[in-house]
């Protein structure tokens, strides 16, 4: 369940476009799976809409037969070509330390292939005290239950959804490819510019919790 007033504070991240732009790496793991299957991919096209399942994005260029095998050759082209060109957002390790300033819990929630999800955090140096992946929206808000996060941060209108199915407080950052007008109209309690200014909403948050 969420947290109460007197329970210990576990606050979940997003990773794509909310801790780290991974949009560099996944045009390059797009354009390698390209090269190798002799199949067109708009990747400048697909990291402008980062957030759904990997095989819904997979399905505008391959057909559904074989789909699964492609799936499984991009996650392992990702650890050739992803993490080097990935960055963590600003604001990102200051928001983690803001966590664990109050004696947090930080649980990373996230759609991406969990090893590799894995593998970007330590390449980051994020450490993160619980790690889910492979989830979206509503299956999010499953994990932040079981976690008992009462915060999820997210930058998609779908990490709203799963921050309100889990009655967490919604807190969007529009450093994904959401406005936060967007955001807010999805239902998100508050909209952060970025993670820069997570740390002085979280202080006033657990001020008034």
């Amino acid at each position: 369940m969420p947290a109460t007033p007197d329970a210990p504070l576990t606050v979940g991240f997003d990773l794509d476009m909310t801790l780290l732009d991974t949009r560099p790496g996944i045009r390059a793991t797009y354009l390698a799976l390209s090269a190798e299957t002799d199949t067109y991919i708009d990747a400048d096209l697909v990291v402008t809409r980062l957030g759904p399942p990997l095989l819904d994005e997979l399905r505008n260029w391959f057909p559904e037969e074989g789909l699964d095998a492609v799936a499984d050759r991009y996650r392992t082209l990702y650890r050739d070509h992803a993490f080097a060109p990935t960055v963590a957002l600003p604001g990102a390790h200051a928001a983690v330390d803001a966590v664990r300033s109050y004696g947090g819990r930080v649980a990373v929630i996230t759609g991406k292939y969990e090893p590799n999800a894995r593998l970007h955090l330590d390449h980051a140096g994020l450490h993160a005290d619980a790690l889910v992946g492979d989830l979206w929206a509503e299956t999010k808000g499953d994990a932040l239950r079981e976690h008992g996060a009462g915060v999820y941060v997210g930058d998609h209108l779908d990490d709203i959804r799963g921050a309100r199915h889990a009655d967490a407080v919604a807190v969007g950052v529009a450093t994904g490819p959401y406005s936060a007008a967007e955001l807010l109209a999805a239902g998100a309690d508050v909209v952060l510019a970025d993670l820069t200014e997570f740390p002085a909403w979280l202080a006033g948050h657990l001020a008034g919790r």
